[in-house]
């Protein structure tokens, strides 16, 4: 979740925090480079405070996610609330990070700031993540592989990916639909294996599809009163539901990592579970943005940092498991799960704060000059040096 970048092509202008929805279309995008392309950092007054608060808030259940999960085996509340949180908080990322590749094509430039933006920290968060493994789970087998993401980098994967192939549903006439097909056809082939997470890639395909056909005014219609007053029934008819299938349903249908067949479902159910779980999460991707501020607010800021907090919260997550800190007696009390919510919402706020993004820039926004023609600019405009 690429955050502290700009949309591939767009220029930076001054623009106020609150947005008509034509200008929302400049905010910073998913994935695309900023700082590390263009100089120093934008202000955040210059940045869509919307769209910046959507990605900060959901970080922020990213890693309340990622909190609960141990403690779900023996709390239907914690499950339930993990089951409500996983069925959208991705597909929001995916959606805003579609809405802002819509200019993306092989211009130079742009294919510059997609290797340096994502491909870069791909490479180097999946060698890190592996030698953590190796040091903290004590598993000095486990490879090293760029071709199998370990944990959170499928995402940069997956976003390289989709990236590429904006030309393609640009041009296509029926893009949605036909990513939906592609999706169900992925959910009931086995065969396709866990090279770069494919089964990831296409099963979230229509919600990045879907992020490339929105428009500035699909926005508005979420921020209207109605919607918000109509979103708080909504989600309590979610949790309740959630309450209800925690213990019949496997959770492993919302990382959509594995065919039907793979979950032992049978085939037909793949295909069933991808179109409705797609309906769930767009209905409650809405709900939430119904609910994300207009206005510049205190987290707005760091907003721009949420690829730095989803990546390196991951060390932490994961090392709570390896290094038993779950094992306490107060984490699996009412008290012991509010206060792990809490602090993991700490945790990943710090972690998107501007100080932790100069220290991890060198990795996140690196500007390999050095590895570029100097005049790639100069290509992109059709001129020569």
């Amino acid at each position: 979740m690429s955050d502290t970048l700009r949309p591939a092509g767009q220029r930076s202008a001054p623009l106020p925090a609150a947005r008509t929805a034509p200008q929302a279309e400049r905010a910073p995008a998913t994935g695309e480079r900023t700082a590390a392309t263009t100089g120093p950092a934008e202000p955040a007054k210059q940045r869509d405070a919307f769209f910046d608060n959507a990605k900060y808030l959901a970080i922020v259940l990213v890693a309340m996610g990622h909190a609960w999960e141990p403690l779900r085996d023996e709390s239907r509340a914690a499950a339930a609330l993990y089951i409500t949180v996983y069925t959208f908080h991705m597909p929001a990322f995916i959606i805003i990070s579609g809405y802002f590749s819509r200019s993306f094509d092989a211009r130079p430039d742009r294919l510059k700031r997609l290797v340096t933006g994502i491909a870069v920290p791909y490479v180097l968060f999946e060698v890190a993540y592996s030698l953590f493994k190796k040091w903290a789970d004590d598993d000095p087998g486990h490879p090293i592989s760029l071709l199998d993401p370990w944990y959170l980098t499928w995402f940069l994967g997956a976003l390289f990916i989709w990236r590429l192939t904006t030309p393609l549903w640009k041009l296509v006439r029926w893009p949605l639909p036909l990513s939906l097909a592609i999706a169900v056809l992925a959910s009931v082939s086995p065969d396709i294996g866990d090279d770069l997470d494919l089964q990831r890639v296409l099963q979230f395909l229509p919600f990045f599809v879907l992020g490339l056909c929105l428009k500035p005014e699909h926005f508005q219609l979420v921020r209207r009163r109605e919607a918000r007053i109509l979103s708080v029934p909504v989600f309590a008819v979610a949790l309740l539901f959630a309450y209800w299938a925690a213990p019949r349903m496997n959770a492993a249908w919302f990382y959509r990592r594995d065919s039907a067949q793979e979950l032992a479902a049978p085939a037909w159910s793949g295909a069933l579970m991808t179109l409705a779980m797609f309906g769930c999460s767009m209905v409650l991707v809405a709900c939430f943005l119904a609910w994300i501020p207009r206005r510049h607010m205190w987290f707005t800021v760091l907003g721009a940092g949420t690829l730095y907090g989803y990546l390196l919260h991951g060390f932490l997550a994961k090392g709570s498991r390896f290094w038993d800190w779950y094992e306490v007696d107060w984490v699996h009390t009412p008290l012991g799960a509010i206060a792990l919510t809490l602090i993991a919402g700490a945790v990943i706020t710090v972690l998107c704060t501007p100080p932790v993004q100069r220290m991890f820039r060198f990795a996140m926004e690196p500007k390999m000059e050095w590895a570029f023609r100097r005049d790639a600019t100069a290509i992109a405009r059709g001129t020569s040096k």
